[in-house]
């Protein structure tokens, strides 16, 4: 393990090990059976990120 993570208490270094092993569990599912591309979307920063739609000037806050 890094110096970083060698301060830390056992039960704290489990936790990012099996943070980091759901990661690339996640990251492998994702690239064996991808989402499907949306067509036709809509430009711009993904509006459910940032918790509001904007359309034709009116914001609608979720």
């Amino acid at each position: 393990m890094s110096e970083e993570k060698s301060d830390l208490p056992p039960a704290a270094q489990r936790a990012l090990a099996e943070a980091e092993e759901r990661r690339r569990l996640a990251e492998a599912a994702e690239a064996a059976d991808p989402r499907p591309i949306e067509l036709g979307g809509r430009k711009g920063p993904e509006p459910v990120r940032y918790g509001d739609w904007e359309k034709k000037g009116l914001a609608i806050d979720f």
